[in-house]
């Protein structure tokens, strides 16, 4: 069995003992029985699982997908009335070209996503509420920034259930240790086995720490037989109490989880040993060489945690917070994540997954058209650029605008309400219906706001 120190080890992954501590509430008779068996959608989906990539700290749309022709002209000059006082704009250093037969404006930094326009339903006017990067970042994965409230992979896996009951249906690879923490993947008021399983660590600044690897998935006392009879006992003994509680959901948490726990061994590891690629795959990726290989592995690990059936898997990278050096920091970062990107979505096309996989690109807000600190870019929570793809988007296209200067939204903006709806709706998920009960209310993830983006379903 799993000792209780791994459980302390892990206390946000699905398995965690976050499950055994009470933040699990009572679920439907149905779902007592059974929380992850594939559940049926409202109506028939466009996608069967999510990849976020996300990129903490807030990538500059400016430099990366927001092609600004009248910035750079007037790069130097004051910002505009009402603008930042004193502050001078400054236009993007690199070209922009137009791409594949859809003409898709897009950056010399990312020459390899590039090569896949065509594929890219790009989003140019996203909108937030938060300037700051915690309550950004909560309100991207959950909908909120004021409460604690269950993010957009448990909400999704708690509608669709998983594909594969050997593995958690919510993986998280390397999040962050700050920007929100474990509630950027937590279940809040949802049954804990719908939260998100940790793999890797994320420091403060979204920089991974450590290896890639799920600690004490093997028992090296116990063989698999005896695990199995000491598993029965003890749940057992929880069944029983909880038949005496009727309600309570710190047993409820620990029978799945527990459960869930015993199976992943022996599934897990097999799936997380990436020397069974091929090494042209490994190569295509960038595994084994800098600046690639970090998020390389991720990348290749999102895809098989996808093809073994995986519902919402993300993967994160950072630090994007670029207030200064601007010029040497972004091509940088970019320089980790072209490649692998690139190689995730050719690698998806090619297995025939990526038509029912939407795989989504972006960080937590933009960057201003000003300059800060002579080369940086401060925060831009009004309007900022996103990319998906697959999954049922419309491919080739753009979508909404900001202004001149890459201000602020100006047509058809996107508020992250709209977004969450969206991406339930391309699992087949209706935002109004996919509900909790929780506190005498009905709950749900765009709260009492949402529409979805017609303009992006393919």
């Amino acid at each position: 069995m799993l000792s209780r120190r791994h459980f302390l080890q892990n206390t946000a992954s699905g398995f965690g003992w976050l499950a055994f501590a009470g933040l699990a509430t009572a679920a439907t008779t149905a779902e007592k029985r059974s929380p992850l068996a594939p559940r049926g959608t409202h109506f028939p989906p466009r996608a069967r699982r999510v990849i976020f990539l996300c990129m903490t700290g807030a990538p500059s749309h400016l430099d990366l997908l927001d092609y600004k022709p009248r910035l750079i002209a007037d790069s130097g000059k004051s910002a505009p009335q009402g603008r930042p006082g004193g502050a001078r704009l400054m236009g993007s250093p690199w070209r922009f070209a137009q791409h594949g037969h859809s003409g898709q404006w897009i950056s010399e930094l990312l020459p390899n996503l590039a090569r896949h326009a065509d594929d890219l339903c790009v989003i140019r006017s996203l909108q937030t509420g938060q300037p700051a990067h915690a309550p950004a970042s909560v309100e991207l994965h959950t909908g909120s920034a004021q409460f604690i409230r269950p993010s957009i992979g448990a909400w999704s896996l708690y509608g669709l259930g998983s594909e594969n009951e050997n593995l958690p249906g919510f993986i998280t690879l390397a999040p962050p240790g700050g920007n929100g923490g474990a509630q950027n993947y937590g279940s809040s008021f949802l049954p804990a086995i719908y939260q998100g399983t940790r793999i890797g660590a994320g420091g403060l600044g979204g920089r991974q720490t450590g290896e890639m690897k799920l600690g004490n998935v093997a028992n090296p006392r116990l063989t698999p037989a005896q695990q199995r009879s000491q598993l029965d006992f003890l749940q057992s003994l929880n069944k029983n109490r909880l038949a005496r509680d009727r309600f309570n959901p710190q047993i409820e948490g620990a029978i799945d989880s527990f459960e869930l726990a015993f199976k992943m061994q022996s599934e897990v590891p097999a799936l997380m040993d990436l020397s069974r690629e091929p090494d042209s795959v490994k190569k295509a990726y960038g595994v084994g060489v800098e600046p690639t290989d970090s998020f390389a592995k991720k990348c290749l690990l999102a895809r098989r945690f996808a093809e073994a059936g995986v519902r919402f898997i993300e993967v994160s990278h950072g630090d994007w917070d670029h207030h200064r050096n601007l010029k040497e920091a972004l091509p940088a970062s970019c320089a980790q994540i072209d490649q692998p990107v690139g190689a995730l979505l050719a690698d998806l096309k090619s297995r025939g997954l990526l038509e029912d996989t939407l795989v989504i690109w972006g960080g937590e807000f933009g960057r201003t058209p000003h300059a800060q600190n002579a080369d940086g870019r401060d925060h831009n929570n009004k309007g900022f650029s996103l990319w998906m793809a697959g999954g049922g988007v419309k491919p080739g296209t753009s979508h909404g605008s900001t202004d001149d200067y890459g201000y602020e939204a100006v047509e058809n903006p996107v508020p992250i309400h709209d977004w969450h709806a969206t991406i339930l709706h391309l699992l087949g998920l209706d935002h109004e219906r996919l509900t909790y009960r929780y506190a005498g209310r009905d709950f749900r993830l765009t709260d009492v706001k949402g529409q979805v983006v017609q303009g992006v379903l393919g």
